[in-house]
């Protein structure tokens, strides 16, 4: 009996047991149940609210795509010799280049050119403090540290320009190590991009290590790239650049900077910096090529949109082979002139029928040190006192005045000597013992200072006579200028280089008056070497002055990189005739070649008489003072064949001391047989 109660007892607490566990279990799925069924609704909730009312909104948010368009720099165009020999060529260099993002900023620039940093080395000798306080204020600790020594309030809208202003006051703030002053290089290289543009941080110089590097840690430096970029190079050698200039290699030129700016340039963009490269940078630098970058919702894609044009290439009238040697020709003989107190020499070969230039050659010396370097360019800016070669200019405008004719043109050659002047003489007759009648032809043979200041006279209606009082008024120097003028002397010549100055002119008043006898022999108002071969090109051909040009022609470039067609070509430019006889020019080119063949025993360039083909010219002896000495300049100006001129060669040396030595004689030889052998070849006439 008690074991069935044990039983029993047993049975009704395990059906307690059951009974409580089967109330717990609908409890706690009621329980999950509700919180599944809250869950739903929130979610139900969150899609008709992002799907029914704002549905439309989000959809065009994920179709929302943004195009933009990234611009990258093309190889620069070539300029060629006349003969297609290649001057200025290229060169491609691996570089680490820089892709400056729509949405990039400072910030991000920051931390980019620090890992970037670590990794290359730039060069920092164009690092400005400016430079130094952008990058040192990139850091926002640093601008705040600076807000709160300057007591700038912070977010104001002027509190980054008066930090940079309090740190370029107080420069001992902060300073850069070497490791800083390059990362700062390339933050502001990074910083003067503009969006979407690609620019080089490191053009040339790039170690494999640097390559290697770079290339690992890509992943890390968004925006930049392992490219190419080109550099110029010299097949032909270095000298050249004088005349033909040079591209920066660091940027926009801070003096045209904003120029090019508008333009569109960047400031990291290598631009010409001198001369041609300079005049004709739209030309040689291309266009460009366009990649599109589309932007759709996390996804991007690049296409190419357009390849970039590579720079058109300049041909020029230059003959490298032939300017080199000319170059060669002034170095070797210009001691020789007896230089200690000379500036240089300069010298320029022009085709008297059409303006082109075959060579310009010069040689810039420092007459304090004795330092000399390549200076072709010195040939358009460089105003000399070229002496006698101005004479058959002032033959020209007797004739022209009607104070000589070609049939009556003697006059005698003796010292003149007028009031208040000291006695001014031809080089030969400075006591008088050599007086003797002269044609206009003589004249120039026996290069006669005499004869061109009666000349002179006579044309400013002044009659004289030994130690007479000068009645010329300053209208006489208004008179010969412009006759000087007519053939390109003391106005500039317009050719195809900036530059180019106008020479000078003396002081031209009453109490100058006496200085209008030595402008009368080219000893007073100075012109340069490029208005020199002009105006005996004018006179060579017969009247024509002639534009001068060193750029023949524009021109593509051919798919396997050799030239292509003709973009636009040069054409021979009158720029005036001489409305003359032909009778005045055959007199005068009858006294340019005595200068060379004439018997007297004053002949000026006998040494030329052998020459063939045969040379007529005019040379120059000027006396002038250099750093406090006496020295003379020396030049000549002559063309060849004398019966068919093809040539004209036009050279200087101001400030020699050595005026018997011929200097100006022999390079003038020199370079008229380095024409026929490296230019023309046979000539067509003697």
């Amino acid at each position: 009996m008690n074991l069935f109660k044990r039983f029993k007892g047993i049975f009704n607490r395990e059906n307690e047991r059951r009974q409580t566990s089967q109330s717990a279990i609908p409890f706690r799925l009621n329980l999950l149940l509700w919180i599944v069924a809250l869950l739903l609704l929130a979610l139900g909730i969150r899609l008709f609210y992002l799907q029914v009312l704002n549905g439309t909104s989000y959809k065009a948010l994920v179709k929302q795509s943004d195009t933009t368009t990234e611009t990258n720099n093309v190889q620069r165009g070539m300029i060629y010799d006349s003969t297609g020999k290649v001057l200025v060529g290229n060169q491609a260099h691996q570089a680490i280049t820089y892709t400056k993002g729509s949405t990039v900023t400072d910030a991000d620039m920051y931390k980019v050119a620090n890992r970037l940093g670590n990794y290359i080395k730039v060069n920092t000798e164009r690092l400005t403090d400016r430079n130094q306080i952008d990058y040192y204020l990139a850091d926002t600790s640093h601008l705040k540290k600076v807000e709160k020594v300057a007591h700038i309030k912070n977010g104001a809208t002027s509190s980054y320009d008066d930090a940079v202003k309090y740190l370029n006051h107080h420069p001992k703030f902060f300073h850069l190590d070497e490791a800083e002053k390059n990362k700062a290089m390339i933050y502001g290289a990074m910083s003067g991009a503009y969006s979407l543009s690609t620019i080089n941080i490191k053009a040339t110089g790039v170690t494999a290590k640097e390559l290697s590097e770079v290339g690992e840690h890509l992943s890390e430096l968004p925006g930049v790239k392992i490219g190419t970029a080109w550099t110029r190079n010299y097949p032909q050698g270095k000298d050249i650049q004088s005349l033909v200039g040079t591209v920066t290699t660091t940027g926009l030129p801070s003096d045209t900077q904003n120029e090019l700016l508008a333009q569109g340039y960047s400031r990291n963009d290598n631009v010409g910096a001198s001369y041609l490269e300079k005049l004709f940078q739209a030309t040689l630098a291309g266009s460009k090529s366009q990649t599109e970058v589309s932007t759709t919702g996390n996804k991007t894609t690049t296409k190419l949109k357009y390849a970039g044009k590579k720079g058109d290439n300049l041909v020029l009238t230059i003959n490298g082979e032939f300017q080199k040697k000319v170059q060669s020709i002034l170095e070797s003989n210009y001691s020789s002139a007896g230089n200690a107190y000379s500036s240089g020499v300069y010298a320029v070969v022009m085709n008297p029928n059409t303006g082109a230039i075959y060579a310009m050659a010069g040689i810039d010396r420092n007459p304090k040190t004795g330092k000399e370097t390549v200076d072709q360019i010195g040939a358009i800016n460089h105003p000399i006192v070229l002496g006698s070669v101005v004479k058959p200019a002032t033959l020209m405008a007797g004739l022209m005045t009607g104070v000589i004719t070609p049939s009556n043109n003697v006059l005698t050659d003796k010292p003149i000597k007028v009031a208040g002047t000291s006695v001014k003489a031809s080089w030969f007759n400075k006591s008088g013992s050599a007086n003797m009648a002269l044609t206009a032809p003589e004249a120039l043979e026996v290069s006669s200072n005499s004869y061109m200041m009666q000349v002179l006279m006579k044309i400013g209606g002044m009659k004289y006579s030994y130690d007479t009082q000068i009645t010329l008024k300053p209208s006489i120097f208004t008179k010969m200028r412009y006759y000087y003028n007519m053939f390109g002397l003391g106005v500039k010549t317009g050719i195809d280089l900036p530059g180019e100055t106008v020479g000078y002119k003396g002081a031209a008043d009453q109490s100058h008056i006496g200085s209008a006898l030595d402008l009368s022999y080219g000893n007073y108002d100075a012109y340069t070497v490029i208005q020199l071969a002009q105006y005996m090109s004018t006179i060579a051909n017969g009247g024509y002055k002639l534009l001068p040009y060193v750029v023949k022609q524009i021109r593509e470039t051919n798919s396997d990189g050799s030239l292509g067609k003709v973009q636009s070509e040069t054409e021979p430019q009158v720029q005036s005739v001489i409305d003359a006889p032909k009778s005045y020019f055959n007199l005068i080119h009858q006294g340019l070649y005595l200068v060379t063949h004439g018997t007297n025993t004053y002949v000026t360039a006998g040494k030329l008489k052998d020459v063939t083909p045969s040379i007529s010219g005019k040379t120059g002896t000027a006396e002038t003072v250099s750093e406090g000495h006496e020295t003379t300049t020396l030049s000549f100006a002559g063309y060849a064949p004398s019966n068919n001129p093809q040539v004209v060669v036009a050279l200087s040396i101001p400030g020699s001391t050595n005026d018997d030595g011929g200097a100006n004689i022999t390079m003038a030889r020199e370079i008229f047989a380095a024409y026929w052998k490296y230019v023309a070849g046979k000539p067509s006439s003697n």
